[in-house]
Order: structure tokens, then C-alpha cells, then sequence
């Protein structure tokens, strides 16, 4: 299934069917059942999949739960995904003047009792069920960052990483 630039999997077993988001960033930590209200706990991380109308069929919104209530993370389509799809939008993510992720560093993981993203302006701390931390990046703990993340770097690529986010756009 997809969502733009965006994929997700389902997969078969014994006879059910489940959602996973192997996708970087705050997705899923585990499968989840692919079923209209389906919700999954793990570790406090609060997950819902609903059915919802897009265009003039049906897909699935996959939600997180945020501040008593339920906040839309992506919908995904059921339509069948081909090569050519990935491979366009793969194209258009790595090499389209406008896409942030050209001049975007992003690195994100799940740690214990935390949710961590780093960009190379902010640091982003999410906890299940407390308030988010968002903050600009000081000088100097891109590295700090980089290790927490288990980003496995030498130093010749970690002072490269550093030259190139130096010609990024600043964060606003």
C-alpha cells in the first residue's frame, strides 16, 4: 500500500492480515492488526488504524495518540504498488530541487522510554504520555546526537556529515 512517497506492508498470517511501517521517523514499533479500530500499546506508544474515505474509495489512517486524543500520521491507500512507483518516488525525494530532504539531515530511533528525531538544526524528544521537547541544536552536539542514535560513523565521515549540513538552510 502507499501514501505518496510513502509505502507501508501488509502481510499475511495464519489468515490475518497486519500493517507494518518500516519507515524511519515515528512509525510503528510493531505490526499491527490490519482491522477498522485496531489499536497496539507497546511500551506506552499508543497506535489506532482506521478506515477512512479518500478520493472515491476507501484507505487506512494510522494515528498515534497525543495529548488525550487521536493525531493522523499518514493514510495509505489499497492500491497495488509497483516498482516504477518506488522508483519515482524515490527519484523525486533524492533529487527534486524542492524536496527537504535534500537539505535536510534527519535521523530518528526509538530508545528506551523515548522517541528521538535529530535534523541538523533541532532536537525532537517525544515520551509516551508527557509533553514533547523540541529545540534547536546546540553547537557541538550533532556527535553526542549521532551516538546516542547508534549512527556508526568514522571520523573521516563524521567531519564530512559536518561540512555538508554547514551549506543546509537554517531551520526556521
Amino acid at each position: 500500500m502507499a501514501g505518496r512517497t510513502h509505502c507501508v506492508v501488509v502481510i499475511e498470517v495464519d489468515g490475518e492480515k497486519w500493517l507494518a511501517d518500516p519507515g524511519f521517523g515515528f512509525s510503528l514499533l510493531r505490526p499491527i492488526r490490519l482491522a477498522d479500530g485496531a489499536t497496539d500499546d507497546h511500551g506506552g506508544w499508543d497506535y489506532r488504524l482506521r478506515r477512512v474515505p479518500e478520493g472515491t474509495g476507501q484507505a487506512w489512517a494510522i494515528e498515534r495518540r497525543r495529548d488525550g486524543g487521536w493525531e493522523p500520521m499518514h493514510t495509505h491507500d489499497e492500491l497495488p504498488v509497483r516498482p516504477v512507483d518506488l522508483d519515482m518516488g524515490n527519484h523525486f525525494t533524492s533529487t527534486w530541487p524542492t524536496s527537504h530532504f535534500r537539505r535536510t539531515l534527519i535521523v530518528a530511533r526509538h530508545l528506551p522510554g523515548r522517541h528521538v528525531t535529530v535534523t541538523h538544526g533541532t532536537v525532537t524528544i517525544r515520551r509516551p504520555g508527557g509533553p514533547t521537547e523540541h529545540r534547536p541544536l546546540r553547537d557541538g552536539e550533532l556527535a553526542d546526537r549521532l551516538d546516542e542514535l547508534g549512527v556508526p560513523l568514522t571520523d573521516d565521515e563524521r567531519g564530512r556529515l559536518v561540512e555538508v549540513i554547514r551549506r543546509f538552510p537554517p531551520v526556521s
